[in-house]
């Protein structure tokens, strides 16, 4: 019996769901899929500069593992930009880590499902409506296995 594949910790959702090259027909253009942790693993290492071990504990999965899944985003990546393919960012494997955000504007905090993420994005503060919302860390005893929402498939963002 195969082991089950781990589930990768995903800081946040992405604000946008896709990328696509600028004159190419959108009924001729090919697309590469690119995972939430595949993305995740393109943040933290090529965007934030960590070595592939903090990467990996963040994500918490191994090094190797973290390598594979570097990798393949890179790979994707790169067919996209040299062979004019449009990203689509969806699904994956992984749980997010954070789910409690603060209004910029009033400074009212809340929590939201994981579900409510996942279908509308951007997020807006339930109190006033505005969109200037930022993620808040979660408590250090909250970050512990099995913390939060999981979710694997093909959800598009």
């Amino acid at each position: 019996m195969a082991r089950p594949e781990k589930l990768r910790c995903v800081a946040q959702l992405p604000n946008v769901g896709s990328f696509r090259p600028v004159g190419i027909p959108a009924n001729v253009l090919q697309g590469v899929r690119l995972s939430l942790e595949e993305l995740e693993s393109i943040r933290l290492k090529d965007l934030e500069g960590l070595e592939q071990e903090e990467c990996a504990q963040q994500m918490r999965i191994s090094r190797p593992t973290f390598h594979r899944v570097l990798e393949s985003a890179r790979k994707k990546l790169a067919d996209a930009l040299i062979n004019g393919k449009a990203i689509q960012i969806e699904g994956g494997n992984f749980e997010l880590a954070q789910r409690l955000f603060r209004c910029r504007d009033d400074g009212h905090e809340w929590n939201v499902p994981f579900e409510s993420m996942a279908e509308k994005l951007p997020l807006s503060c339930p109190v006033c409506s505005s969109v200037n919302v930022q993620p808040m860390p979660l408590p250090s005893f909250g970050l512990g296995r099995g913390y939060g929402r999981r979710f694997r498939g093909g959800r598009r963002w």
